[in-house]
């Protein structure tokens, strides 16, 4: 039979990445956002913000201005003033770049730092040193938050992009010292291997692209993949896991659809499963605009 899970106080809470000194979501609307990084402006398509902005798209000033549309790889930067190929940037008392990307992105989600902050706490407060495994990790801003708090971590990305711009992190944090494994590899053949090896994991962090390709090719296709991959997670985690986090960026879905898939997935552990939205907050007005829906699992 199905479990019952426990549901946090707010049942399907939003999650604001408020936060920050270094982002600043300072407009949005008419499909764009206009944020600070650090101390340069950009603009971006943002299909979600679908309101009238608080000042006219015409009279923004940015840095820099990205072409494309949202969810499309097709697209360019144009620059306003100079930006360098990458500067640095603060959260928490992590150092760490930003740069911009092919693909519109800036080098790392702010509205990730709900989680970051979220898995902090817990490894702090297990009081041992547990093997977390993040999934999908691009430049492994989670990964270093979960070492610097005391784990063991395994960070897994397809993209050797990606990890090159991780272990760039590493170094600008200081934190070389630490215990992670930097792996490019296709996410489901490294958690099947892992199963084969008898590997566990005290946490698992999960935030997969709508499309993605492994390495070698591999297709990804989260709303045919999606089930699977929790799944398998699911798995791999320890008799006395901590925590399962998983982020969507995927405007058909609902909180609700993954929260089941959570909830079917780790049917046969003890503890608490929230869902929800994931949203940053407009500076002054407090607007709040929807950037991804979650699903994350804790022990009891």
């Amino acid at each position: 039979m199905s479990k019952t899970f426990k549901q946090s106080s707010h049942s399907f809470p939003i999650l604001i990445a408020d936060e920050w000194q270094d982002y600043e979501l300072l407009d949005s609307g008419e499909g764009h956002k206009l944020e600070r990084f650090g101390d340069f402006l950009f603009m971006r398509p943002d299909s979600q913000a679908y309101w009238k902005p608080a000042n006219p798209i015409s009279e923004w000033r940015s840095d820099a201005t990205f072409s494309g549309r949202d969810g499309e790889e097709l697209g360019r930067w144009g620059f306003h003033s100079s930006v360098p190929q990458q500067w640095p940037m603060k959260w928490n008392g992590l150092d760490f770049y930003a740069r911009c990307t092919p693909f519109r992105h800036l080098g790392f989600f702010p509205e990730q730092s709900v989680h970051w902050s979220w898995c902090q706490n817990l490894i702090a407060k297990s009081k041992r040193q547990p093997k977390i495994l993040n999934l999908f990790g691009y430049t492994g801003l989670a990964s270093l938050v979960c070492a610097k708090a005391g784990a063991h971590v395994t960070h897994v990305d397809a993209s050797k992009k990606a990890i090159a711009y991780a272990r760039e992190n590493q170094e600008i944090a200081g934190l070389n010292d630490l215990p992670i494994r930097w792996i490019v590899d296709d996410a489901m053949k490294f958690i099947e291997r892992e199963h084969r090896r008898g590997n566990k994991y005290d946490g698992i962090i999960l935030d997969p692209p709508k499309h993605g390709r492994g390495p070698n090719g591999e297709v990804f296709k989260l709303e045919e993949d999606l089930t699977e991959l929790v799944a398998a997670c699911a798995n791999l985690l320890s008799k006395d896991a901590l925590f399962m986090v998983l982020t969507v960026y995927a405007v058909r879905l609902s909180f609700v659809a993954i929260k089941n898939i959570a909830e079917d997935c780790l049917s046969d552990r003890e503890g608490t499963i929230e869902a929800g939205e994931m949203a940053l907050s407009q500076a002054k007005s407090g607007r709040l605009l929807p950037t991804a829906i979650y699903a994350r699992w804790k022990n009891s």
